[in-house]
């Protein structure tokens, strides 16, 4: 896999079938550290690093969801290409459900072989009512709403040097979920599992079901308790989710 792009945190690639992660917004590649080793040892998990953050801090990030959808299937559709044989799954959180969707969604009209599986977590579909953070750019707002969805060390953003680094990341990020638009189309092949904490404050379970329309495959929705991040918290439970997803899509194919 392309090694500016995706991040891998086992010690080897497992030769099953391989779930590409995207990060939430202002989020890297190592937001799915514990997750890559959760799972089964055969799955080849990868995380995708945007630009602009970590090891990739010395590049600009990205302003608007479809460069960032078009830079990642961009470098993920060669090796597709390359094993079209092979399983394969999508994992997004917040942010990253958005840009798991819209690659899925690029890739389909590139006639790539699809997901088995997409695995939204933490946000509703994208025609569903746009929320207010969208529309936040002042940085005080977007501090603000990192400190009410939580997930993020509360100490890096009370620490001026800190707060530097990871600023610019975050306000390319929310200025992309302001700026992007809806764009209909026919629903997706893979079916879709959604994921959502019973007490997130941006997203209800509601909001969650709303991906039911947009596949075309089965519909599952997991409900786990806690907030925006309630991953960290169900990891092993998780895991299992995405196992069972994952691989009763291959046994179907």
């Amino acid at each position: 896999m392309n090694s500016t792009w995706f991040r891998r945190f086992t010690r080897v690639a497992g030769d099953g079938p391989r779930l590409v992660c995207f990060p939430h917004a202002g989020g890297s590649a190592t937001a799915y550290s514990q997750l890559a080793r959760t799972l089964p040892a055969d799955f080849d998990v990868v995380a995708v690093q945007y630009p602009g953050r970590q090891d990739r801090f010395n590049e600009e990030p990205l302003t608007t969801l479809d460069g960032l959808v078009e830079a990642v299937a961009g470098v993920l559709a060669p090796e597709l290409a390359a094993d079209p044989g092979r399983p394969y799954a999508l994992f997004g959180h917040s942010m990253g459900a958005l840009v798991a969707f819209e690659t899925a969604r690029l890739l389909r009209e590139e006639g790539l072989p699809g997901p088995q599986r997409l695995f939204l977590s933490g946000r509703g579909a994208p025609d569903l009512r746009e929320s207010a953070h969208y529309l936040l750019y002042d940085d005080a707002d977007v501090l603000a709403e990192v400190r009410r969805l939580g997930g993020t060390d509360q100490t890096m953003l009370d620490n001026p040097d800190l707060l530097e680094l990871v600023l610019p990341a975050l306000r390319a990020d929310y200025r992309a979920l302001a700026a992007y638009r809806w764009r209909a189309g026919e629903p997706l092949a893979a079916p879709v599992t959604a994921l959502v904490g019973d007490s997130d404050p941006m997203v209800t379970v509601r909001d969650a079901r709303t991906w039911r329309e947009h596949t075309r495959g089965d519909f599952a929705l997991k409900v786990f308790s806690g907030g925006h991040f309630y991953l960290a918290d169900h990891l092993h439970r998780i895991a299992a989710v995405v196992t069972e997803g994952l691989l009763a899509g291959t046994a179907a194919s």
